[in-house]
């Protein structure tokens, strides 16, 4: 099953802040709900994994990260990543992310991906995965917006002012509860049911 997203989610940081973030491998994953990077195979090259949690259980993807562009001109990193888990499901996204100007000094990330899903996963269809992948590029587009914000902050002190330090603790994205989720569907069918009756 493929799912074709495309995005764009204002960044309270300017465009240096904001690709300071997304050039940066290690940082853009921890913006990930549950993915880290686990192996640096070479500079564009890693492993890594993906946890999602559903109620008890814990889906656990492992795989790679390819990075096929990183242009600083332009602004824009491409990348292929590919993952399988225990049980033979497996995923792969060909992701596209570019930054560029906004008002007031900040900028928007424009973002274009392509999801394929096999196995348990694809059972769920096309409209249900779109709502979850949704769900977790929002929660991304958030973390990343929050390290680029805090970055600028450190970097640019204004009116000779010291420099804002960077927060104590890393900003890292929660991993993501797919039953939580599928809660917050079922109330909002619900509700959307029942405003159609009244």
């Amino acid at each position: 099953m493929e799912v074709v997203l495309d995005k764009q989610y204002p960044v309270a940081a300017g465009l240096d802040a904001g690709w300071a973030v997304l050039s940066n491998m290690h940082e853009l994953a921890t913006c990930m709900p549950g993915a880290q990077i686990t192996e640096d195979i070479d500079a564009t090259h890693y492993k890594g994994s993906v946890r999602v949690k559903v109620g008890p259980a814990v889906a656990a993807f492992a795989g790679t990260i390819d990075v096929l562009t990183l242009d600083p001109a332009t602004r824009t990193l491409k990348m292929m990543g590919k993952g399988a888990d225990k049980s033979g499901s497996s995923a792969s996204m060909e992701l596209t992310a570019t930054l560029v100007p906004a008002e007031n000094g900040h900028s928007t990330l424009q973002g274009h991906a392509e999801v394929i899903v096999n196995g348990k996963f694809a059972q769920f269809g096309g409209r249900m995965m779109t709502s979850v992948s949704d769900m977790i590029l929002a929660q991304f587009a958030e973390v990343f917006s929050q390290k680029a914000q805090a970055l600028q902050g450190a970097a640019a002190p204004v009116g000779g002012a010291e420099p804002v330090p960077a927060p104590s603790a890393p900003v890292v994205a929660k991993e993501f509860n797919a039953l939580a989720f599928m809660w917050a569907m079922i109330r909002k069918f619900f509700a959307d049911l029942f405003r159609r009756k009244s």
